[in-house]
């Protein structure tokens, strides 16, 4: 399946496919202050979040990471040592068994449930891999979707302690600090997953970047813990871990991740029919994060006794991380429904 879908992207097209797709954006969470009113007309006969009978999640053939997953992390730009806490321990906690209920740990376990042809269950085993510092911003600050790749290949072929290259089970997740601007970035995107064209990197494998939107734009990508400037009087809540741009990563993370371990050459787990634009597990389930979540509503979530929102445990922090959608029952699931 591999070499099959590296053929159909030879050197002459990564250039036309990188530029005009955008198939696999992560989420953009919309503003919200109260209960949608129309939360009231779905009695216990119907789902709400996000079920839809008109939603024809399929799957195309396509290979699923069914082996242990190792995320191998670029810290490109300038991070500090607390907001790589946050992140490390929020992929630590998507295989973590112990975690208090509900769970980053339960959350992946709807991920799970996702197959390939061979009747294989995606990974339980998602373990943080070895990680690459590019603190001077080898390829500068700012990045197209072309030099996001190279980034890539800097880190799998550099002369001092390389990133390892694992196209069977490892991603890649490029990570960009506050003062980088990347191509589509708080416009049309918060993050992006595809996988690499050997044309460019020398291998094929599942990547995502995600930014940090903290200066350039946290009412759209650290929403809810930060709130767009043209809605007045709209508060926002408060984040877990005291970073409003990495807590609104941690998200992004979540949904690139999911949709990396169902759909990581675009041709496995996705709705609609052109495999061009994609509609992935996490797209269906967009800005929900708790049960009657739907529309301008993300759905009920926690407030700790810090005052912070959250709605899932990791091994030690809480993290607010959107559902995603199971395709057993037909709507978006998460670890903290009431109905569970």
């Amino acid at each position: 399946m591999r070499q099959c879908c590296v053929s159909l992207y030879p050197a002459l097209l990564a250039v036309t496919v990188l530029l005009f797709l955008s198939p696999t954006i992560a989420w953009r969470p919309w503003p919200h202050n109260k209960t949608n009113a129309q939360d009231s007309i779905f009695g216990d006969s119907k789902k709400f979040e996000g079920s839809s009978e008109f939603v024809h999640l399929k799957y195309h053939m396509g290979p699923v990471l069914t082996a242990n997953i190792t995320v191998h992390t670029i810290w490109y730009g300038t991070w500090q040592r607390s907001q790589k806490k946050i992140i490390r321990e929020f992929i630590n906690s998507i295989s973590a068994v112990d975690s208090r209920h509900p769970s980053v740990s339960g959350w992946w376990k709807i991920v799970q449930m996702y197959t390939d042809q061979t009747g294989s269950n995606i990974s339980k085993s998602v373990r943080l891999g070895q990680e690459k510092n590019d603190r001077f911003y080898s390829h500068g600050k700012s990045l197209t979707r072309l030099s996001i790749q190279s980034v890539i290949k800097s880190a799998v072929t550099a002369r001092t302690k390389p990133l390892p290259v694992n196209a069977k089970s490892g991603l890649y997740l490029l990570l960009t600090s506050d003062d980088v601007v990347v191509q589509d970035f708080c416009g049309q995107v918060c993050g992006f997953h595809y996988f690499t064209f050997p044309s460019i990197v020398g291998y094929t494998l599942p990547y995502a970047w995600v930014g940090n939107s903290q200066k350039f734009c946290p009412g759209v990508c650290a929403y809810p813990f930060a709130v767009p400037n043209y809605i007045p009087g709209l508060k926002p809540l408060k984040s877990p871990n005291g970073d409003v741009g990495v807590d609104g990563m941690v998200s992004v993370i979540a949904h690139e991740i999911a949709e990396l371990a169902t759909n990581p050459l675009v041709n496995a787990w996705y709705a609609g029919q052109d495999p061009s634009f994609p509609v992935e597990i996490a797209d269906l389930c967009e800005g929900i994060y708790g049960t009657g979540g739907g529309g301008s509503y993300t759905g009920q979530l926690f407030n700790g006794e810090d005052g912070a929102t959250f709605n899932m445990n990791g091994i030690r922090r809480r993290f607010l991380v959107q559902w995603v959608w199971n395709h057993v029952v037909n709507y978006c699931s998460g670890p903290n429904a009431l109905d569970q």
